[in-house]
């Protein structure tokens, strides 16, 4: 069996049933169980799976480009968007994280609402180019592709000079004992609340 063959057998398996067990479908398809491991971590490699001990499970959308992420939950972003559009006021100092939730956020601020946006992402900056109104600050730093957002050591600096009213901040999940998470080390250092400091407003936080 060619190895693109079996690649697509694995996933055709994971959406029938919703998991891989290595050492079942090695007996199944009297392929060794190395043979099996290796195609799942090339096809993690891409994306495509999640691997986990003895297999793989359906990868996370959170493992997804941003461009393949923008098409996600687009009603549920865009009601988000709106939702925290409306939170921010005319003359208030915003944090904007970047993803693709707060860039419905952006498209749903008023053109002429007289805001100063505070963001690392380069995305969420050229969204505002024609809020006119807004003046936007743009923190540097080393750039994480997977989000379009600096961070590291000079972005981490930079931020916790800040001091906006209100912060929105994507996570990739929530734990009821761990909190906010996220998968990148650098990019969760930039998203960690302890470090904020919100002058007399909110920080809300967008799983």
């Amino acid at each position: 069996m060619l190895t693109r063959q079996r690649k697509q057998l694995l996933l055709d398996r994971l959406a029938k049933h919703g998991q891989i067990i290595a050492k079942d479908v090695s007996a199944e398809f009297a392929l060794s169980e190395d043979t099996i491991r290796r195609d799942l971590r090339e096809l993690a490699g891409e994306g495509l799976l999640q691997r986990v001990h003895g297999g793989a499970l359906p990868a996370s959308p959170t493992v997804a480009n941003l461009a393949q992420r923008r098409g996600m939950a687009s009603h549920e972003k865009l009601r988000l968007g709106r939702k925290a559009a409306s939170l921010i006021s005319r003359g208030q100092r915003v944090f904007i994280d970047g993803g693709t939730t707060h860039l419905e956020l952006v498209r749903n601020v008023a053109p002429d609402l007289a805001i100063t946006v505070i963001t690392h992402s380069p995305t969420i900056a050229a969204a505002l180019e024609m809020h006119r109104a807004a003046d936007v600050i743009l923190v540097g730093g080393l750039l994480f592709r997977h989000s379009m957002v600096a961070v590291g050591a000079v972005a981490l600096e930079a931020i916790q000079r800040l001091s906006p009213d209100l912060a929105f901040v994507g996570l990739t999940g929530l734990h009821p004992r761990e909190g906010g998470t996220t998968g990148d080390f650098e990019e969760a250092a930039v998203k960690r609340g302890d470090h904020w400091t919100v002058s007399g407003g909110r920080f809300v936080a967008d799983p």
